[in-house]
């Protein structure tokens, strides 16, 4: 509105440099924090696990991992996706499990793999030799419960949430172990708790929202009220100053009042603290990094 010269009362930079402060300050935070979490998530992918491919065992990103790899996990390593247990290190094919990440839950948990596939052991040869079918309920964000069966050599075995180990498990007191990729990245269990990303509002955004538009509130009764006046003002003693303040023919008391308004608009509208959201986004990042460091 400032670069309307029957209205502006002010140069345009004097509102619109520190607007484009605040903005640059507030997109600048926002793009650390994107930036941050692509980091996050490409270091998650990027992280690597031994897939049995061609009857060899090698290296794979967690990215590259699909429904149907068999996987070897070792000791305090984390589990790359929703997996069947086939075989491990330990006797009758036990494996000790953390879920800390999943139900914060620090006591470690027993998983038991079935006999058809425990007596697989660690020979690659066997594990890729091994042929079976998985039949299972679809993905879902139940980590209490799992159903499924395996088909092998004529034979169906009953599985249940004692024979798998999902994702953000975590791999303790158990040399190795073998996996069959049930459901990975975004199907997980994991994942499928997380649900879509809601924009969070802390209370004192709440908070802010409320006075700032109390302020406005304010700026708009304030606006109306000297835009009345100037109105009355306009009917009633206006003619009287034609000689001190010149004005075109046929302008009337109600434009006048309009015109009005904007001007104080414009004059007032330093009452609005535009810098008060960075200012309280850049409090609370400080406040974080302090009890992160603690």
């Amino acid at each position: 509105m400032q670069v309307i010269p029957q209205i502006s009362s002010l140069s345009w930079f004097t509102t619109v440099v520190p607007l484009v402060l605040v903005l640059t300050v507030t997109a600048a935070k926002d793009a650390t924090d994107d930036i941050n979490r692509h980091r996050s998530d490409n270091q998650v992918n990027n992280r690597k696990v031994q897939v049995l491919i061609d009857r060899k065992l090698r290296g794979e990103k967690w990215m590259n991992v699909q429904v149907g790899d068999v996987i070897r996990l070792e000791n305090n390593q984390f589990v790359t996706a929703d997996l069947l247990l086939l075989s491990s290190s330990e006797p009758l094919s036990l494996v000790y499990i953390e879920t800390a990440e999943l139900d914060g839950e620090t006591n470690l948990k027993v998983r038991q793999a079935l006999t058809v596939t425990g007596d697989l052991g660690e020979d690659v040869e066997k594990l890729a030799d091994f042929n079976g079918e998985v039949r299972c309920e679809p993905p879902n964000n139940r980590l209490d419960r799992f159903t499924g069966t395996l088909s092998c050599g004529g034979q169906k075995h009953p599985l249940d949430n004692g024979k798998v180990l999902l994702r953000g498990c975590t791999l303790r007191n158990t040399q190795w172990c073998f996996g069959l990729v049930l459901f990975g990245g975004p199907e997980t269990k994991l994942m499928q708790n997380c649900g879509k990303t809601s924009f969070k509002r802390t209370s004192i955004d709440r908070l802010m929202n409320v006075l700032v538009l109390c302020i406005f509130g304010f700026l708009a009764f304030m606006c109306t009220v000297l835009a009345i006046g100037n109105c009355f003002w306009e009917l009633n003693e206006g003619s009287s100053f034609t000689a001190f303040l010149p004005r075109q023919d046929g302008n009337e008391a109600a434009f006048s009042a309009f015109l009005t308004f904007w001007s104080y608009v414009i004059i007032l509208n330093t009452v609005v603290p535009i810098s008060l959201y960075v200012s309280g986004t850049c409090l609370t990042t400080r406040v974080k990094d302090w009890k992160s460091l603690r």
